[in-house]
């Protein structure tokens, strides 16, 4: 606790110590880990999205309802067969660097999305044949099949835009100096420690931004970042502790904000990536049901969140459109947890889970470690930082990972991210032809009404095979200094700066 102090007591010094910051009075917020390169077509991190929300404008956004609404978008409107969707521009809108948007500008970066050696989005832009301007304010999506979760999309990171002239640099180029067409420009990145946006003045909704800048500071520790909230250090902490949320509450100078969250931790087994997925886990489901079972959800939430988080069986949170009443969250059952391991033919189970260095998920992590012994499993935890992680779990060096998502409004962007053959998160290579399939028809229609029974159908897939367990959907809880007005944080874990002001 005395090194917690010293070091929160730097770092309230380092902050203070900043004439220019002092002179600009930016709103200074704090992240809970390091954004990656800011660049959408490599990144796939959160706290990368909360950085380029506040600079870049999408062609459509999302409301705190979870409605899609226009953005740099102004309207669209698919075809008849649903094979192609016309989106109607905002004239009058500029990149950071001047160069105009227009519709030649969005179709190079879907292009760019699409087809880059680097870029990361290409599984999720499958459906999409191609981008073709029809005048300069208005732009054609071609589709090779119908694809509703397509509106998701461009209301996430294909949806938006860099500047054209920024596209011309090499993948570091664009990352380093990111210009989009958004509120805030990019000024400059001193890793592990600021990123530093500037209003830009050139925006087409300039009026409504109201603030003069933003400084996001990574403090990893949730303590350090309550401290110096509290000591007025920081405007907005990100993603407090579940158990600081009380404490921020009740203090005059602070303000606590929350939503439920479109966001899930699983543990993810490793069923066919390499020599680890050999593994009773990784060979029988059986085994994997009886690990879901052997853990108390309700407990887990009181112990380790204090409440403040919703227990969880499945990548839909609990009370969404398209979470399965028939898989509510099981309750915790030792002695059919060891029936299964018997009738898989073992009574032990030793395995390693990975897990990140965040305090929270290691205290989750040994929770779970004292429920699952009582039905037979021997588990090791072994934290590392998330790039080493990720680099693991993608490698298959991995027995079983805990892991996190943020969440997507549309379906198609939460269980088939981990479950398709071919899923971006799929990392323990399972693969299920027959979850496919529901996945590709469900994504076809409109409608809730249409869509629903084929996402059931991979549900049922899904919840025999257990390639995933969930464990919880988290709440997002953000700590704010009083004199912040105008906040509004959504399910998808982002929030907006219109409207936002920061008193003196």
């Amino acid at each position: 606790m005395r090194l917690l102090k010293i070091v929160a007591t730097g770092l309230l010094a380092s902050l203070a110590a900043a004439p220019a910051l002092a002179a600009d009075k930016p709103l200074n917020v704090a992240l809970h880990f390091d954004p990656a390169p800011l660049d959408p077509a490599t990144d796939g991190s959160y706290t990368n999205r909360v950085v380029t929300t506040l600079m870049c404008d999408s062609l459509i956004d999302l409301s705190p309802d979870m409605k899609f609404v226009p953005q740099l978008a102004k309207s669209w409107e698919w075809s008849a067969d649903r094979l192609s969707l016309t989106v109607h521009l905002r004239d009058g809108v500029q990149f950071q660097d001047g160069t105009k948007f227009d519709a030649a500008a969005m179709a190079a970066n879907i292009v760019r999305y699409k087809t880059a050696a680097y870029s990361i989005r290409k599984a999720e832009m499958a459906a999409i044949n191609s981008a073709d301007v029809v005048d300069p304010l208005t732009l054609r999506i071609t589709l090779s099949r119908p694809y509703a979760p397509l509106i998701a999309l461009l209301a996430n990171r294909i949806g938006t835009p860099y500047s054209p002239k920024a596209l011309e640099g090499t993948r570091e180029q664009i990352a380093a100096n990111p210009v989009c067409a958004g509120p805030f420009a990019f000024k400059e990145r001193v890793a592990q420690d600021r990123i530093t946006l500037e209003r830009f003045p050139g925006y087409w909704n300039a009026p409504a931004i109201k603030l003069s800048g933003v400084v996001f500071r990574t403090i990893t520790d949730s303590n350090v970042r309550k401290v110096n909230l509290t000591a007025g250090a920081l405007d907005i902490a990100h993603q407090l502790a579940p158990t600081d949320a009380g404490s921020v509450a009740s203090n005059p100078k602070l303000r606590l904000a929350k939503s439920p969250s479109l966001g899930f931790v699983p543990i993810e087994f490793n069923i066919g990536n390499g020599p680890a997925a050999d593994t009773p886990l990784g060979r029988d489901p059986r085994v994997r049901q009886a690990f879901s079972l052997a853990i108390d959800r309700v407990a887990l939430n009181q112990v380790a969140f204090d409440g403040q988080y919703v227990p969880s069986h499945q990548m839909e949170a609990p009370g969404t459109a398209y979470n399965d009443p028939a898989y509510p969250v099981p309750k915790r059952d030792i002695v059919a947890a060891k029936k299964l391991l018997a009738a898989a033919g073992v009574s032990t189970v030793a395995f390693t889970l990975k897990l990140g260095t965040d305090p929270l998920d290691g205290q989750v992590a040994q929770i779970i470690q004292s429920m699952v012994k009582d039905a037979g499993f021997d588990m090791k935890i072994v934290a590392m930082d998330s790039a080493a992680l990720v680099a693991d779990t993608q490698a298959g060096n991995f027995e079983a990972s805990m892991l996190l998502w943020s969440g997507r409004p549309d379906p198609d962007g939460n269980a088939p991210i981990w479950l398709t053959c071919k899923g971006f998160t799929n990392w323990g290579k399972y693969c299920n032809p027959k979850l496919d399939e529901a996945i590709l028809q469900g994504a076809s229609f409109q409608t809730h009404a249409e869509r629903f029974p084929f996402y059931k159908q991979a549900t049922d897939i899904y919840m025999a095979d257990l390639p995933d367990v969930v464990i919880y959907h988290y709440s997002l809880l953000w700590g704010l200094s009083a004199k912040v007005s105008g906040f509004q944080g959504r399910p998808d874990g982002l929030w907006r700066p219109e409207n936002m002001v920061l008193a003196p």
